[in-house]
This record gives structure tokens, sequence and C-alpha cells, in this order.
């Protein structure tokens, strides 16, 4: 599928385009900024934009209040189809979060029930005993999303839920012609109800992409049961600013072989440095000079890659834990271009022009604290990728074929002989096709 050699690029909205943290229900047209960031998205390689929430909200967007209608501080159904037009139009794919876990306390039918109790037609669209009270006062209990209130749960046994749901599916696909969703908290929802969504999209489309967000390990089951194309891979996203940090590169080489070789073989992972949950990775590495070297071997490994906004310009951004993840989402006024963003545009292109970089197998070649080469092979075309984060140059000794190469960082080629000499703080790719 188109996935799997496309790099992704993560965008919060409410965040870029500078919308009130609480919607004021003032209709505004902020979304209509993001075409001014599309053609600079093409020019970075990016194939597909991965949207947080764009629908109306109480607040940060994954408190939804209705699924049909474009959140009033963004804008109208009609700028955000214009949006996605001009992406369309520059080749560039639309992904959506799907939030169908829970809803705001802002929902028409959760409001309905706080109007009419037990006679509310919409009771039973949630999980209610109204015996009991909540914590707001509403005369009635209900499941929030672990344990948040302001997220009410919704009771996706009952079949008018699912009937809303694949409807505003439905529109979606017909009114944005999106081409993929991320499914929210996808490991709280049942495995049958995102086996049934993702069959539903892909009877519309049948390209459809999706993906689920997951935590932890051992989900091998939303390839299976839940009929998912690929999960996100936390595990090697902490792994990656961890052996940065820790000079350790065994941390990460270890978590991919087990991801790519063992546990997800064959199944497809989504990759990033960082996202709107978690800080930024120029305020997690402890040395900012091996930034590009992230990015460098973020493009090179196995994955579906992913960049969230502003991170390929080195932005920074900290997580308040408890408070607010409002820094996490900064208004950007536009693209900002650097030589940060030059070298990640450069690894993209690499990444894009070569079926090793995207579709091939992998394995480790040298492997020490500070120290990593592998390399990628797909139909004779053979890459290999050594990095070196240390300040200190260094000399390895890759078990490959001798002979010429060609650099694809300056084009230049390279006769190996049996020995590779890193400069300090480096990352190299060596090309060759049988």
């Amino acid at each position: 599928m188109w996935h799997q050699e496309t790099v992704f690029y993560q965008i919060c909205p409410l965040g870029l385009c500078g919308a009130p943290e609480v919607n004021d229900d003032i209709q505004a047209h902020r979304i209509l900024k993001i075409k001014d960031f599309v053609p600079y998205l093409q020019e970075l390689g990016i194939g597909a934009v991965y949207f947080n929430p764009v629908f109306n909200s109480d607040s940060h967007g994954y408190d939804t209040r209705d699924y049909n209608l474009i959140d009033t501080r963004l804008g109208t159904n009609e700028d955000f189809a214009e949006v996605c037009k001009t992406l369309h139009e520059h080749d560039i794919k639309v992904v959506l979060d799907g939030v169908f876990n829970h809803v705001g306390r802002g929902f028409f039918a959760f409001r309905d029930v706080q109007e009419k109790g037990p006679a509310s037609p919409y009771a039973n669209w949630f999980h209610i005993n109204f015996d009991g009270d909540s914590s707001y006062g509403d005369g009635f209990w209900y499941e929030g999303w672990e344990g948040h209130y302001e997220l009410v749960k919704l009771n996706l046994d009952n079949p008018d839920v699912q009937h809303y749901l694949l409807d505003a599916v439905d529109y979606w696909i017909k009114c944005f012609d999106i081409d993929g969703l991320r499914l929210d908290v996808a490991y709280s929802l049942p495995r049958w109800f995102m086996a049934m969504l993702s069959d539903h999209c892909k009877s519309l489309k049948q390209d459809f992409f999706m993906l689920g967000e997951v935590l932890g390990d051992n989900a091998g089951y939303m390839y299976t049961e839940a009929k998912l194309d690929a999960i996100t891979d936390y595990p090697s996203y902490k792994a990656f600013w961890s052996s940065f940090n820790s000079l350790n590169m065994f941390e990460y080489a270890h978590t991919l072989k087990r991801n790519a070789m063992d546990m997800y073989r064959g199944r497809d992972l989504l990759t990033f440095v960082d996202n709107h949950d978690v800080n930024r990775i120029s305020s997690t590495l402890t040395d900012e000079r091996k930034l590009p070297l992230v990015f460098g071997l973020l493009m090179a490994v196995p994955g579906i890659p992913c960049i969230y906004y502003g991170s390929e310009w080195g932005i920074k951004g900290e997580k308040i834990q408890g408070v607010t993840d409002a820094l996490l989402r900064p208004e950007l006024d536009a693209p900002a271009p650097n030589d940060l963003s030059d070298l990640v545009s450069k690894y993209i292109h690499m990444r894009r022009g070569h079926k090793a970089l995207t579709l091939g197998d992998y394995k480790d070649l040298v492997l020490t604290n500070k120290q990593y080469a592998l390399e990628r092979n797909y139909e004779g075309e053979k890459i290999v990728v050594a990095l070196n984060i240390d300040d200190a140059p260094y000399t390895i000794y890759p078990p490959i074929e001798h002979g010429s190469y060609q650099d694809l960082m300056s084009g230049e080629m390279v006769d190996y002989n049996g020995q590779l000499e890193l400069p300090p703080l480096s990352i190299t790719y060596l090309y060759k096709h049988a």
C-alpha cells in the first residue's frame, strides 16, 4: 500500500492555527492557514498529512461535540474541504484522527441526556448509572475515559452509536476525500469495532489506511483481529532519544530487532521521534548537535516515519504533566525552513528515491555504544547506513562486499576495502546496486 513508501507529517491544527484553548463558539477561518504550508510540505518530501482532531469540540479536540462539523475555531466544512483539495493537488494524502472511544460533555447526545435523564433517546449511547452522580453534579454517574470525566465514554455496543460513527466517516470520505484514519486510543477500542470500521472504510476506498494508537508491546492482534494496517511504535520512540542521550546504541538496535524482526515481522509500524503528547525531540536531547543524526536514523530504518510539525526546524516544547500540553502544540505563522529542515528534506528524498529504505529488509552490521551500522536490501539495491554519535572519528569494519559505493549524502563515489572512516557526529548512507 501507499503508506509503506510515504513520509507522514503530523499537524495539530488547533495549535498551529492559533485557536483558543477552550471553544469560544466564534466562527473563524483559521484552518485556511494550512494552505500556506502545502508547497513547503511538498518540497520537504511529505506524502501524507496526519491531522489531530479537526471536528467541533469542547477544548483540545479529543472531546468531540459534533463529528460532522469542523471546529468553529478552525473554520467551516467548506474551508477544510479546500485545504484537503489543495493537499491532494500537491500529491499529499490526508489522514484524520478518529476519536471513537469517547466524546466531550458538549456532545449533542450527552447534552440531551443531561436535559432529559432516562427519558432521553440517547441514554444508552453511554455507560450511565442513573442511581449515582458525577463529579459535575449531573444527577447520574457515567464512565469517563481512564477517569477523565470530561471525556464521556461511548457505548460502542449500541447499534445506533455504530451507525452514527460510520455515517460520519462516510461523510468525511465523501466531503474531504480522506485517505486514512488514525484511531485514537486504539488500545481501548473493541477489536471487533476496529475490524468493522476497517472493513467499512476499505469498502469505500480500497487503499484506505488504518493506523492504531498503541502505547506498549504485544499488539499483534491489531493487525489480525482489528484489521489495522499499522500501529504507533512507542518503544522505538523511547529508544531513539534514550540511546542518543545515554550513548548506548545497543538500546535502539535491540528495540529495532525485537520489533521489526521478531514481534512485528512483516508488519508496518509508524515511527516517530516526538508528537503532540510528548516533549519535542529538541527538548529531550541532552546534546542538540545530535538532532540531525536522529532524523537521519529515522529515515534510514524500517517503519513509516512521521515528523511532528516544526520539529524539523528544531523547535522546542515540553509537556507540563497534569497541567497543559499547549507548549507541545504551538501556533506557527508560516513555514520556517532552516539548515536542519534542509537536511531532513535530503534524508526524506533519499528515502523516497530508494525502495531499499522503504520496503527493504535489514540486518545489523556493526554495533558499539556510540556507533551503529545496518544494511537495507531490496531487489538488488543495497544501502549501508553508518552512524557515529561520538565527538571523535571512528573506524568500523562492516562485513559487506568490497568495491565502489555511492555516498548518497555527497553524491561522490567511495571505494570500500574493508574499513569505513566515520567522522565525528555523522551519519553515512552508502548505495550500491547489483
